[in-house]
């Protein structure tokens, strides 16, 4: 079927003794060819033209899609090649001519007729035969379906005449068996016995021969064959064969061989032929069929019929005598032999069938034979026994490994229980690590702010005693002058009262002491000292006492306090004071190229006070960052922002249009919507009315379960439709004609407070579901709120992080003293120079080079991944919910009294406040830490919730580590480009010549997709056999011998072993 004539495939020589006369081929009875070639090459035509006839040939070729496609790509020099190499090439006869030929050897009154003698002229047949295969090899595909079309039926023909040269050729070797047989009675050797005869010849066992040479039948058979001047037997069946083979290679063909229900029995009994070679190209086309999807069926059918024709105790038994018994060794049937057997036992897809077949031939002593065979030396037939081994089947070993599986499973099993055991043991873990943390900061916080109280307190106290001292001091310092001064008076009055004369009066003496007093009066007293009393006339006063003490005068205020103690003045709402009493002006970066910018949003010097970046200096770490090196690679500007464009989908609402409700019978007070909806309610509830009226009343929770009770809350009548039926109470209107659903409700309207009480029943049993639900995610927010908030690490980043955006930033935007942290997102965007990467991988990069201790800095930050899915604001609304119910089940409580209708209520409450008002502490706890946290980031805790906040720092963490995953296999490359560029021109050179290489394979591979799929060893379906098929699974088979994907692990299972087996004897040697 290829594009030319093929001159590869010679006809095979004569199989005959050389003494037969028509065996010899001379040149007068040989000058047929199947085609002949017109030499002369015309002028091309046009393209259109060249297009069209091009096509033509193309369609005529039925060649695979793969091959036309890469003829189609031909330029049109070769495509003019291909036209005229089809077109010069014509078929010298038509189908017919070979067939009347077949049909005329196959009639048994040819002989007698002149005429079809002389039709059949001088050619024997086996020059007939050898015609046909070169022309159903070479001829166009037209033809091929021509010789096997119905009119024709060509393959019929050609296994009648196959089938009829079997029986003449199992004739003649039961003749010449018969007169061996007769040779060895008359001249008996010695050492064996006579009566004994040889039952298997050539590898069957024959019945007694029922005819003799000289029998009537065969002497028609022998004029037949010499008037007709027929070949040998044994060459027709050969070269027929071969036709067989030029027919199967064609896919029409192939499919009609394989439905045809002699065919393979016919090639199957071809084994019985004395020619090796014609045995080894029997057994490569069967183990050829094996591997297309029924094939193998097939070919167990035909050695079945096989074992019938030949009367074989066993199937297989003939062929397995060739193979172990031969007279001659020939390569090529031996490796034909081991390459059929491979495949019959090991191309099945059941394992057990696969098991029975391979004892079938170790019963028949294959096994044994093939550990004979371990040494030969042909290299083709180790190949096939190798590959063969690899495919057995180990029963024993299979078991084994069976064994050990189960066992491996139970163990597995047993692991994974365990492994689930210590998983849900690690989460409650987790949540009691959790809670724990939780209850730590709660109660860190209460220390806290008693330690603020007592600060507070001291600081009072201390204040207050200080004022008290400096009060009583300048008391002191009044009372000492002042008795200073009434000393210095006594003394002055005791002078003067020696100098007076003893005649002076009272009034003179008055007069001269307030003299004296205006004279003396200090400043520090505010009135006049009283007069001592005046003595009387006659005695003369004796000195007068000190005197007595006054009462002090009021204090004068505190003089005002140093500098030293003067306590601070409050700062402004929401700024602390900055460490050492004022901010360090940042200056400017001046860089040596222009480099882009970070789009940060910057905080101003005001609103770092009392956060993180107060206590950063990003200064200090110029020394430690090669910043010449990151102007090289950011250098010339910034890259424009990457937007990803975003498709909006619109999803449509699809509304469809229900099925319209039966109107019903009965008389009904609700709308229509609302009847139905009562009714699938109802149907759901599937409970008398009593009994949920009962239940409701007594808030029974096992009588009417949550989803009844959600269910009935949906059914709770409106105020209008109350109205309604109480007036068709009212007016005495029959209740029995509402409807089931009416009825219903109306039983339900008669409940007091009804959609009060089922609220209370739904609040009470999602109480503790709602509370085991929340409370883990409180825990997880005041959890990572107090790890981010004490992360050292996380500090140390962002100052190095604070470095690298200042100087980028502040020759253009001046300085930053610090940065919203939403600008994390923001590192991504900026590009280097050669745009392979972002300053987060050079922030990483320098991390990893100079600060190797913060590159796992996120594993201080705890429990941020369960705090970035919660949000703080759903969790205040959630709890505010459950106080709000709580205070339902507290009013429902006081209004049904302390009878035993409350009890259900009041153990309710009396197990569940204590648990909210835990629940409610936490959150507050929660709150507090979370502003905090969020206040020490700079953040405005108003606008930022615990999902954003901490959602922001997981994508910070993961693009952290996918940048340094990113940078170490930019390491790796640019080290494999270092290693590649120091090999030598030569070594480049080959690497390229191998890559050329693997190519052109990889274009031969591509172009047989078909062939592939038979050296991956899968079977073709019937369906994807193509022309030429079956020759390139015969080149398979000849280049990689059939090995099922399982036998790589078995035998490297079986190599291992054998070699732990010889070690031990080794060991047990020595």
């Amino acid at each position: 079927m290829g594009l030319s004539i093929s001159k590869e495939e010679q006809p095979p020589p004569q199989q005959g003794p050389p003494d037969k006369p028509e065996s010899v081929i001379s040149s007068k009875h040989h000058a047929r060819q199947a085609s002949i070639r017109v030499k002369s090459k015309q002028p091309m035509p046009d393209p259109n033209e060249l297009e069209r006839r091009f096509t033509k040939v193309l369609a005529s070729m039925d060649l695979p899609p793969d091959k036309a496609k890469l003829l189609k790509n031909y330029d049109y020099e070769k495509k003019w090649d291909i036209i005229c190499d089809q077109e010069m090439v014509h078929a010298k006869d038509p189908p017919s001519f070979y067939l009347n030929k077949l049909r005329t050897y196959l009639d048994p009154k040819a002989s007698r007729s002149h005429r079809k003698r002389k039709m059949v002229g001088d050619s024997t047949s086996t020059q007939v035969l050898r015609d046909l295969e070169i022309s159903l090899r070479t001829n166009h595909i037209e033809w091929v379906r021509e010789f096997l079309n119905e009119e024709n039926m060509g393959l019929d023909v050609l296994i009648d005449y196959l089938s009829f040269r079997l029986g003449m050729m199992r004739h003649e070797q039961r003749i010449a068996e018969t007169l061996t047989e007769s040779e060895e009675r008359l001249n008996p050797q010695p050492g064996l016995n006579s009566t004994t005869t040889t039952e298997k010849q050539n590898g069957y066992v024959r019945p007694p021969l029922d005819m003799s040479h000289s029998s009537p039948s065969m002497k028609r058979r022998s004029k037949h064959v010499a008037k007709l001047n027929m070949g040998e037997s044994k060459n027709d069946i050969h070269v027929c064969i071969m036709c067989m083979r030029a027919i199967m290679n064609n896919k029409y063909g192939f499919n009609m061989v394989i439905q045809h229900r002699e065919a393979i029995n016919c090639i199957s009994l071809s084994l019985i032929h004395k020619s090796l070679r014609t045995k080894a190209l029997v057994l490569e086309l069967l183990a050829a069929i094996c591997l297309v999807k029924g094939g193998h069926e097939i070919i167990l059918s035909a050695f079945d019929n096989f074992k019938e024709v030949c009367h074989e105790k066993t199937r297989f038994q003939t062929l397995m005598e060739y193979f172990l018994n031969y007279e001659a060794f020939h390569i090529e049937f031996m490796v034909a032999c081991m390459q059929f057997v491979n495949i019959v036992v090991h191309s099945v897809e059941d394992m057990n069938f696969r098991v029975h077949l391979q004892y079938e031939f170790t019963a028949l002593g294959l096994d044994a034979y093939l550990e004979s065979l371990r040494h030969t030396e042909s290299e083709e037939l180790q190949v096939q026994i190798s590959a063969y081994l690899d495919n057995v089947f180990d029963v024993a070993a299979l078991m084994e490994d069976s064994e050990t599986k189960t066992a491996a499973l139970e163990k597995v099993a047993e692991l994974e229980d365990e492994l689930g055991q210590v998983h849900d043991r690690l989460q409650e873990v987790e949540l009691e690590a959790l809670a724990k943390v939780a209850e730590l900061e709660t109660l860190l916080a209460q220390t806290r702010a008693e330690r603020d109280e007592i600060y507070e307190a001291s600081r009072l106290v201390t204040e207050e005693v200080t004022t008290l001292r400096r009060a009583v001091q300048h008391h002191e310092e009044e009372s000492k002058n002042r008795q200073s001064m009434l000393e210095s008076k006594i003394i002055e009055l005791e002078s003067l009262t020696k100098s007076l004369p003893k005649g002076a009066s009272i009034a003179g003496l008055a007069d001269l002491l307030h003299m004296n007093t205006n004279s003396l009066s200090s400043p520090h007293i505010s009135g006049d000292l009283p007069l001592p009393p005046p003595p009387s006339p006659t005695v003369i006063p004796p000195p007068p006492p000190p005197a007595p003490s006054l009462p002090p005068p009021p204090p004068c205020p505190p003089p005002p306090p140093s500098k030293v103690n003067a306590p601070i003045a409050p700062p402004a709402p929401g700024l602390m004071p900055a460490p050492d009493g004022a901010m360090t002006i940042k200056r400017k970066v001046q860089t040596k190229y222009k480099l882009p910018t970070v789009n940060w949003i910057a905080l101003k010097p005001n609103q770092v006070r009392g956060t993180i970046f107060n206590e950063l200096d990003d200064d200090r770490l110029h020394g430690s960052i090669d910043f010449n090196d990151f102007e090289e690679r950011f250098k010339i500007g910034a890259a424009g922002p990457m937007t990803n464009g975003s498709n909006t989908v619109t999803d449509g609402l699809s509304t469809f249009p229900s099925k319209r409700f039966k109107k019903p019978e009965n008389v009904s007070l609700l709308e229509h919507t609302r009847l139905r909806n009562i009714a699938i309610s109802r149907r759901k509830l599937d409970m008398p009315i009593e009994k949920v009226i009962n239940a409701i009343t007594t808030l029974d929770l096992k009588q009417l379960p949550l989803e009844n009770v959600e269910l009935l809350q949906r059914m709770v009548p409106t105020d209008l439709e109350t109205k309604s039926y109480r007036e068709y109470i009212i007016e005495k209107k029959n209740v029995n004609l509402l409807t089931e659903e009416d009825k219903f409700l109306l039983q339900l309207t008669k409940v007091e407070r009804l959609s009060v009480k089922l609220s209370v029943m739904s609040y009470i049993g999602n109480f503790f579901d709602n509370l085991h639900l929340i409370t883990p995610q409180i825990h997880a927010i005041i959890s990572a709120s107090s790890s981010v908030k004490n992360s050292k690490k996380l500090k140390s980043v962002l100052e190095i992080i604070l470095a690298f955006g200042n100087y980028l930033n502040s020759s253009k935007r001046g300085p930053a003293y610090g940065f919203k942290l939403q600008s994390l997102d923001t590192l991504l965007d900026t590009k280097s120079t050669d745009k392979k990467m972002c300053l987060l991988h050079y922030i990483v990069a320098t991390i990893r080079q100079k600060f190797l201790e913060l590159i796992n800095f996120d594993s201080d930050l705890l429990y941020i991944e369960k705090a970035a899915v919660v949000s703080l604001e759903n969790i205040i609304t959630d709890v505010q919910e459950l106080e709000k119910g709580m205070d339902a089940v507290r009013k429902e409580a006081d209004i049904r009294g302390k009878g035993s209708q409350s009890l259900v209520l009041r153990d309710f409450l009396a197990n569940a406040e204590d648990k909210l008002k835990k629940l409610k502490n936490d959150v507050k706890t929660a709150q507090d830490t979370f502003r905090e946290c969020v206040e020490y980031f700079a953040e405005s805790p108003r606008t930022t919730d615990a999902n954003a906040f901490f959602s922001l720092l997981v994508r910070f963490t993961k693009a952290f580590k996918v940048a340094d995953q990113e940078n170490e296999q930019r390491r790796r490359l640019e080290l494999a480009a270092m290693n590649a560029n120091n090999k030598t021109n030569e070594d480049v050179l080959k690497k390229n010549k191998l890559n050329q290489k693997k190519q052109q394979d990889a274009v031969i591979n591509e172009l047989k997709h078909k062939t592939k799929m038979v050296h991956e060893k899968k079977l073709l379906q019937q369906d994807e056999v193509y022309n030429g098929a079956l020759e390139d699974i015969l080149l398979g088979l000849k280049s990689e011998p059939y090995r099922r994907a399982d036998a790589v692990r078995r035998s490297q299972r079986r190599r291992i072993d054998n070699n732990r087996l010889s070690k031990t004897m080794e060991e047990l040697e020595f």
